[in-house]
């Protein structure tokens, strides 16, 4: 109960966040130089689609990933990454934050993703960070 109380807190936050991205996401530059700073090298591919930046590189280590970059923060997060959360936790709590028909939820390159409906009826994609539980970006 604990895990999902503190999920379903990081997810409304996200929420705004993920919302905020949108309208203040970084510059391809910005993210550029983001990604240098936290080590990545050979920056190729950098693209932005589905609410949030792409891109493939090489990590510290030399090895090849594809990222995923928060278009807010600039935060990138590797294909290979283990999460916190179980779908049943991001199902449980985007259903308390007023999601509803709540599927097609995937652990993917590091993220996980759903769609729903929000409250207000829209149909949505979300992109939610698998460390904090923040929804990060969205269509």
């Amino acid at each position: 109960m604990k895990k999902i109380v503190s999920l379903t807190i990081a997810l409304a936050l996200g929420w705004t966040g993920g919302a905020m991205a949108q309208e203040q996401a970084m510059t391809q530059q910005e993210v550029s130089a983001q990604l240098a700073e936290q080590g990545y090298t050979d920056i190729h591919d950098l693209d932005f689609h589905h609410g949030m930046w792409t891109a493939r590189a090489r990590s510290g280590d030399g090895e090849h990933v594809a990222l995923r970059i928060d278009p807010e923060t600039g935060r990138a997060y590797p294909d290979k990454q283990v999460s916190r959360f179980s779908e049943a936790d991001v199902r449980a709590s985007l259903s308390t934050q007023g999601f509803t028909h709540v599927h097609d939820v995937d652990f993917d390159h590091g993220i996980w993703t759903a769609k729903a409906k929000s409250a207000a009826g829209a149909g949505v994609s979300l992109q939610i960070d698998a460390q904090t539980g923040r929804i990060i970006g969205g269509d």
